[in-house]
């Protein structure tokens, strides 16, 4: 059995550029190995762009680099065939909707004759960083006495020609997973699934109980069964359209240093659990392409982890409290801050909006409830909700003692926080009336300036 040509992100990116062709920028110059390509993407940022980016040539990589991929909401959106307003309730909707993977009798990947990871393209992000990373690789595993798997994703760097250093900072079901062998005595089998289709990368992030396997997550996604391959050391079920697979194991008794690198925050982060990932096997496409996830504080790396956050939490929301409208997880807040709005048909229900919100999401140290006609998606209309509708005394409440996140550099060093939940809906005692520039004016004004700006 073929694996079917939906899944393969050769073709699936080649149709979005003839599509879109405005929204994916193609570098043919050369491009630094070190910082080059985070460089270009943090410009694009300052200029207010987030197009899809290949680089064909970056310095040593021995592959095209595809990054930026999540940088815009309008694109992921695209992936769904949906528009942006769309994007909470057609992710989770499709993610409900699991589809078992599929084995596949062939694949483009073979095997190399020998592991050498310095044949295995990655690059370096940031000055700070202590070594060229591999940013998308997702670690799939699977349970010993299940068989279900659990994908995520963890940097990683190169510890020797046959190991990468990498961190399971997120404590999360990898992290049990790997407790698990540990009291068998055993290490634990793992791929590393290096670049794929996009909607494969969402899946990965997709936030799930332990009992269910994100490869059917990718399924659900796709429409589909996820079409994998069985590794040729473990038989782990990879995706049969996969740029790269390094296939070993983790065992918990080895440690290597890794760190510091460029998270999410903003700030390089020297927390890791040191863990070593000995390679036994490298497979890969032919013409394999390197799909990056740039690092940092860039909306590519923090959509991919939050559009998934974003969509489960805006159902949760909605579902128990239904005046919820909209919730959005700005980039100037990390994953660290989230904005809910609402339409308050009583007192105290942005409060328990917010307790709610606080209390499902460990990332959330800031959480912000406006109005439904305050736009949850801009910065500056929430901060003039909090400026003329918040105050301090009445509309604000903390919790402290809670697990956070353990790369938030401001956090105890087990990870510890508190929260914050700002009430900034009007409330019922409010006096005053929303100013309003009518369509009409808009449209003359519009007209006006024309194109250029009114320039003349």
């Amino acid at each position: 059995m073929n694996p079917s040509p939906r899944q393969d992100a050769h073709a699936f990116f080649a149709e979005y550029r003839h599509a879109h062709p405005e929204d994916v920028l193609v570098v043919e110059e050369p491009v630094s190995a070190v910082e080059g390509v985070t460089g270009l993407i943090y410009e694009l940022t300052a200029r207010g762009r987030d197009e899809m980016l290949v680089c064909n040539e970056v310095g040593g990589v021995a592959a095209p680099v595809v990054t930026n991929v999540f940088a815009s909401r309008r694109r992921i959106a695209r992936f769904f065939d949906a528009e942006p307003g769309q994007l909470h309730e057609v992710y989770q909707s499709r993610a409900s909707r699991l589809i078992a993977p599929r084995v596949v009798d062939s694949s483009p990947l073979v095997e190399d004759a020998e592991v050498d990871l310095a044949t295995v393209p990655m690059f370096q992000h940031f000055a700070s960083d202590r070594a060229p990373y591999m940013t998308s690789g997702i670690v799939v595993a699977e349970d010993p006495d299940t068989k279900v798997g659990n994908m995520s994703y963890h940097r990683s760097m190169v510890h020797s020609p046959t190991e990468l250093a990498t961190s399971l900072h997120s404590r999360g079901d990898l992290w049990r997973l790997l407790a698990k062998y540990a009291e068998r005595g055993e290490p634990m089998p793992v791929a590393v699934v290096v670049g794929g289709h996009p909607l494969f990368m969402l899946a990965a992030s997709a936030r799930v109980p332990a009992d269910v396997d994100e490869r059917a997550v990718a399924g659900g996604l796709f429409g589909e069964p996820l079409d994998v391959v069985r590794t040729p050391r473990h038989g782990i079920g990879v995706p049969a359209w996969a740029e790269y697979v390094l296939e070993g194991t983790i065992d918990p008794r080895r440690h290597a240093e890794e760190g510091p690198f460029g998270e999410f925050s903003g700030y390089s982060s020297h927390r890791s659990t040191n863990n070593v990932l000995r390679v036994e096997a490298v497979l890969r496409r032919e013409d394999a392409l390197l799909v990056d996830v740039a690092g940092g504080n860039t909306a590519d790396h923090l959509n991919l982890a939050r559009v998934p956050r974003e969509s489960e939490l805006a159902e949760k929301l909605k579902d128990r409290f239904p005046d919820v409208t909209a919730v959005h997880y700005p980039t100037s807040g990390t994953h660290f801050h989230c904005y809910v709005a609402l339409r308050e048909s009583r007192p105290g229900q942005a409060r328990q909006v917010l307790l709610g919100l606080l209390g499902w999401d460990p990332y959330v140290k800031t959480a912000v409830a406006v109005d439904a006609d305050v736009d949850v998606t801009s910065d500056s209309e929430v901060l003039w909700a909090l400026a003329t509708h918040f105050q301090p005394h009445r509309d604000l409440f903390v919790v402290d003692g809670l697990p956070g996140s353990p790369l938030d550099p401001s956090s105890d060093p087990g990870g510890t926080t508190s929260r914050m939940g700002l009430d900034a809906t009007r409330g019922p005692d409010f006096a005053g009336d929303r100013i309003v520039v009518s369509a009409t004016a808009r449209n003359d004004a519009r007209r006006l300036l024309g194109t250029d700006g009114g320039r003349r």
